[in-house]
């Protein structure tokens, strides 16, 4: 099992002396966060779409074997709300593109007001090229359906399994043969750092659920004060002694709510 473990961005002042010397400039922030991390989750596009040319630029700024996660424009998720997406999935693409090889997932993240919308989600799938691994994370429990297991699974795209509060706040289904979990605050001093029972509780999941040979991508998101590069730090340490091949079978057939899978903190 592959599991890239990363940031959530890393264009984070407050990192300075945390992960980056103090004075290095942030023109070679990327560079230096590739010495620690073999892959990051880019925000940018979710707020500006990024020119091929700066999507060109990261991949020539960064070492073989990176990979970077594209979040999804807003105006696709927000503004949209998913609707008409030919247009703005063919947008992001033909930039990401620039990644070449660099290009890891794409993740769609759901507005907590938007209510499940099967449809509107599966047109949205099917406008992505074969072969993007696309994450989806909603974030109303509408969503939480056989229903939309069901048609992530058929689509090949991953369930998103988010943490707040060092507690799930998504099903844990497994829908893809590779995974993308995304670390948002956990509930340890000083905040919002994660403490090592919860981050040993989600490697051991992430162990039991996917095989040997699957892809998996976690993001910590819990950026103010560098918390999220102390975390990342920490869970790469301790996702090698969980990784083995699953005993048994994880999944069940019925859905598992979040309030059913609480980690411990």
């Amino acid at each position: 099992m592959t599991v890239y473990v990363g940031t959530s961005g890393w264009q984070y002042r407050d990192w300075s002396g945390v992960l980056y010397p103090p004075g290095r400039p942030q023109r070679l922030w990327l560079e230096e966060y590739t010495g620690h991390f073999r892959t990051v989750e880019s925000n940018a596009a979710f707020y500006r779409l990024p020119s091929p040319e700066t999507f060109a630029q990261w991949r020539a700024r960064t070492p073989p074997g990176f990979v970077m996660a594209v979040k999804a424009s807003r105006f696709l998720t927000h503004v949209k709300r998913l609707s008409e997406p030919a247009e703005p999935v063919h947008r992001l693409m033909a930039h990401a593109a620039s990644l070449g090889d660099r290009l890891g997932p794409v993740l769609l993240q759901l507005p907590p007001t938007l209510r499940a919308d099967p449809a509107a989600l599966d047109a949205c799938l099917a406008c992505f090229p074969a072969g993007t691994r696309v994450a989806v994370e909603p974030r109303h429990e509408s969503w939480w359906t056989e229903g939309v297991r069901s048609l992530l699974t058929d689509r090949g795209a991953a369930l998103c399994w988010a943490d707040r509060g060092s507690r799930p706040v998504t099903p844990l289904w497994r829908t893809a043969d590779w995974g993308y979990v995304r670390f948002h605050e956990g509930r340890a001093r000083p905040a919002p750092r994660y403490g090592r029972t919860a981050l040993h509780t989600w490697a051991a999941r992430i162990a039991d659920t996917w095989p040997a040979d699957a892809d998996v991508f976690a993001y910590f998101n819990n950026d103010p004060g560098g918390a999220a590069v102390a975390d990342a730090r920490a869970f790469i340490r301790l996702v090698p002694s969980a990784a083995r091949e699953p005993s048994r079978a994880q999944e069940s057939s019925r859905v598992q709510e979040p309030s059913q899978a609480h980690a411990r903190a």
